[in-house]
């Protein structure tokens, strides 16, 4: 006789430890107990948000080819500019995560990076994030009879100088493969710190 298989098993996605499922297969069917089930759920497994992120950065060594360094030299090399000019932390970690979009989303991967990053920080480095790709094409999009003076249109807003600061300073200029950038051990208790706050929480990404 063969033995009944578990289909969640055959699926991949059963769990080893026999954990709690809802009871619904459509979310409109969901009951209270139901949604406070995975609200726990989701919190545990948003404990483990800086070692997916970290272990994203290290894919950045195999990333892209055609430039000097790897993405994630590129990234290192960043953070490491913005921490020898006394940035703060979240600039810094902004900095090494600024690019971790680009292996899934390589047209907008600064939409990605500043919405991993949105919920725990000030908006005005989420700004720098999501426009740093904008910004960048200053230094490149000539060569491709585009516009390289794109980011004018956000000329007046409070935040362009740092974004046009953060592309000229640290992004731009860190393809260097001669440059002492700080290894990624460095920055792991500055990603931690920041990845591990409460997200959406006043105290850093103020008032809503």
């Amino acid at each position: 006789m063969t033995d009944k298989i578990d289909p969640r098993a055959a699926s991949g996605s059963a769990s080893t430890s026999d954990a709690a499922v809802v009871s619904f297969h459509r979310m409109e069917d969901g009951t209270r107990e139901d949604y406070a089930l995975l609200d726990r759920a989701e919190r545990e497994y948003v404990q483990s948000l800086p070692d997916r992120l970290l272990a994203a950065l290290r894919k950045l060594d195999h990333s892209l080819q055609g430039y000097p360094v790897s993405r994630l030299g590129h990234s290192l090399q960043t953070a490491t500019r913005a921490l020898k000019d006394g940035a703060d932390d979240e600039l810094i970690v902004a900095a090494l995560i600024h690019d971790v979009g680009e292996d899934l989303a390589p047209y907008n991967h600064s939409e990605i990076a500043a919405g991993i990053i949105r919920p725990y920080v000030r908006p005005e480095v989420t700004w720098i994030v999501e426009q740093h790709g904008l910004f960048q094409t200053y230094y490149y999009a000539h060569h491709y009879d585009r516009d390289r003076n794109a980011r004018e249109k956000f000329r007046g807003h409070p935040w362009y100088q740092a974004c046009k600061d953060f592309c000229a300073d640290w992004d731009q200029c860190s393809f260097d493969p001669g440059y002492p950038s700080e290894p990624l051990s460095t920055f792991e208790s500055r990603v931690r710190d920041i990845f591990s706050r409460p997200p959406h929480d006043p105290r850093y990404v103020g008032k809503a």
